[in-house]
């Protein structure tokens, strides 16, 4: 090699090398970059406007800057009746920039393999990969078998002391241990504190198996009908928040407000404003 092309080769190489070392501490920058946390994803549950139809729930997002929905069949929020009424409720959240993360709470009452492959159906059509559901006990095998068949996650939904199957999220848990891991858990903190179970030890309880979470407050833990807007209630909710993180929860934390169902704007606005203020502080905001 002579002079020059010895002198060419060394140019060369030395920009190769500037430029892969830049790109390395860009990549080391953008990894220093990333939160060292997952972040808590908020999310309405549709129920809390069960009054209204789903051009009202749509026009309550937006107020409350929310576009992760857990959309039930109630109203006209994600129909059943027919692929055609199910379809335009998809294309509607669609269009109003609306993400569909769970549909539920589906309730499956009997080992109906008709009725089960109705209701995963349905959610299938509708785009969506989670239920949030409440099947009996005695169904549970062929929910399982059917959830592979269709690819789909069933989170069971405990529902406290008046429920027969599934009063806390530990019930849940004992009867999934060995079941595949699309079943799992949704718990609802309200619930979870009525049947007596302390909500933090039940998230590190379920850990992979938490698929999704319905989030309340309330003033006395035992009593249902003592709902408040989330932050004026005594439910543990940077504990709770702080659990999620710390077992790497990737679902959503969705508001279920039950209370003022004529009115339920200003309690829901209060409660994720709530629940932001705490995020924010944890370091944890979505």
């Amino acid at each position: 090699m002579n002079r020059r092309k010895f002198l060419h080769t060394g140019v060369v190489a030395g920009a190769a090398a500037c430029a892969l070392t830049g790109l390395n501490l860009r990549s080391q920058t953008a990894a220093l970059a990333q939160p060292s946390v997952p972040k808590i994803r908020l999310g309405v549950a549709s129920y809390s406007f069960h009054k209204f139809d789903r051009a009202h729930a749509i026009e309550f997002l937006k107020q409350l800057n929310v576009t992760s929905l857990n959309a039930k069949d109630v109203n006209d929020h994600l129909p059943s009746t027919s692929p055609e009424a199910t379809q335009a409720a998809v294309d509607a959240y669609k269009a109003a920039g609306v993400t569909l993360t769970a549909a539920g709470v589906i309730y499956f009452p009997k080992a109906d393999e008709a009725d089960i492959r109705a209701k995963l159906s349905y959610v299938k059509r509708a785009g969506i990969g989670l239920i949030a559901g409440s099947p009996a006990k005695e169904a549970l095998p062929m929910v399982e078998r059917l959830l592979k068949e269709y690819d789909l996650r069933l989170a069971i939904h405990n529902h406290g002391p008046e429920d027969k199957e599934w009063p806390s999220p530990l019930d849940v848990l004992k009867a999934i241990e060995k079941m595949d891991p699309r079943i799992g858990l949704c718990i609802d903190v309200g619930h979870t504190s009525r049947a007596g179970t302390d909500v933090v030890a039940a998230i590190h309880a379920a850990g992979p198996r938490l698929l999704d979470m319905h989030i309340k407050d309330l003033a006395d833990m035992r009593v249902k009908e003592s709902q408040v807007a989330v932050g004026d209630g005594k439910m543990p909710v940077p504990a709770i928040f702080a659990a999620l993180n710390s077992i790497g929860y990737q679902g959503f934390v969705d508001l279920e407000y039950e209370i003022h169902e004529d009115d339920p704007l200003p309690g829901m606005i209060k409660s994720f404003a709530y629940m932001r203020g705490v995020l924010a502080g944890m370091g944890l905001a979505g």
